[in-house]
């Protein structure tokens, strides 16, 4: 499918200004170019374009708060330098399996002040000799580089995910995980509860009905042992009789 239709598929029934996220991936551009996309996307802040055959940027429209831009596995070389210009607010910026050869064809990216984290991985420019601290002193403003710090530490998913809501949410979400494991944990010991006390109460009621057994035992035993004895004394009368 080719990119503009796409694009135009992806809309789903809204604006153009209405769309903050818009992934095309593995579709085609036919002269290598941004194709479809224009200045209407003004509330664009997620762009994919990975696999498309991309050769250049320069079409690419003014997209003032895009933050996260994806384009790896395109044919790219150069011409980075109209990103400072259109996506001034990039963050990120996905630039891996492209032809990018060496430090001069990034070194336009020094203009992008908010640029946070770069992937060059599968580039031929990752491949020259101290390519990560080269990288990191021709752009300072850099935290990560293909997924690492300075320090070789990794992104963290927090710093990863753009697309995580504003700080907080993950913390209400497991209080509130938190809050239902309490709740459950509540009934469960209720519930346990009341059974124990059922339990308990069948327990005493077998204890009266083994006492009142025991009574009723009891009871029976004298009975009979009054009619043995009246039965005796019977039998005395009648001997005395004879």
């Amino acid at each position: 499918m080719e990119m503009k239709n796409r694009i135009s598929l992806e809309l789903r029934n809204r604006s153009p200004s209405e769309v903050a996220e818009l992934v095309v991936d593995n579709c085609r551009s036919g002269d290598g170019e941004v194709e479809g996309l224009t200045e209407e996307y003004s509330e664009l802040e997620i762009l994919s374009m990975v696999s498309v055959g991309l050769t250049s940027l320069s079409k690419l429209p003014s997209l003032p708060k895009l933050r996260k831009l994806e384009v790896s596995d395109n044919s790219i070389s150069g011409g980075l330098d109209t990103l400072a210009e259109k996506c001034p607010n990039l963050t990120y910026l996905n630039l891996s399996g492209n032809k990018i050869k060496d430090l001069n064809s990034i070194k336009a990216l020094q203009n992008l002040k908010t640029l946070r984290s770069l992937d060059l991985y599968s580039c031929d420019v990752a491949s020259i000799d101290d390519y990560r601290d080269s990288v990191f002193e021709l752009l300072p403003q850099l935290t990560y580089l293909d997924g690492y710090d300075q320090e070789d530490n990794e992104v963290p998913d927090s710093d990863e995910d753009d697309e995580a809501g504003p700080p907080g949410d993950e913390d209400d979400d497991e209080e509130g995980s938190e809050g239902d494991e309490d709740e459950v944990g509540l009934s469960y010991l209720m519930k346990e509860g009341i059974q124990d006390e059922e339990d308990d109460g069948d327990y005493v009621e077998e204890e009266e009905e083994d006492e009142e057994e025991e009574e009723g035992d009891e009871d029976g035993a004298a009975v009979q042992g009054e009619k043995r004895k009246r039965d005796a004394e019977d039998e005395g009368d009648d001997d005395d009789d004879e």
